[in-house]
């Protein structure tokens, strides 16, 4: 599945979800930016609000500041695999957010667990190095 590139974000967006709405992932491989933000989930943004659409349109707040679709937590979280690849030490804090707190909207990768499957969060030991061992 392709996002249309030639529409708006926003009909891009609702095109997207039309062809996605009844596919499940079986991985979702994501990272995580240094303000915990994943895939185009920003930290605060409306999107982490959205429980029925499976994409959406959204504003990038690291470059490139380019239109975005991005998918939702609502089709992340069903994909039966979700996988966290993390490197680097200016990921550390967003890491020990996202892995090591309770879930909050200020970082959006720890709002994002498989609902029927498992999570993993591989991580180097640089952007590891704020977790206690416990995770």
């Amino acid at each position: 599945h392709f996002v249309a590139t030639e529409l708006t974000p926003e009909e891009a967006a609702a095109k997207y979800d039309r062809e996605v709405r009844e596919t499940r992932l079986e991985l979702a491989l994501l990272g995580v930016g240094p303000d915990g933000h994943t895939a185009s989930l920003f930290p605060g943004a409306p999107s982490l609000e959205e429980r029925e659409r499976h994409a959406v349109a959204a504003q990038a707040q690291f470059e490139p500041f380019v239109p975005r679709v991005t998918l939702t937590i609502l089709a992340l979280e069903a994909a039966e695999q979700v996988v966290f690849l993390v490197t680097g030490e200016d990921k550390a804090d967003a890491a020990r957010s996202a892995f090591g707190e309770p879930p909050s909207r200020g970082t959006p990768a720890s709002l994002i667990r498989s609902t029927s499957g498992t999570t993993t969060a591989i991580l180097d030991r640089a952007a590891a190095k704020l977790l206690d061992s416990r995770h």
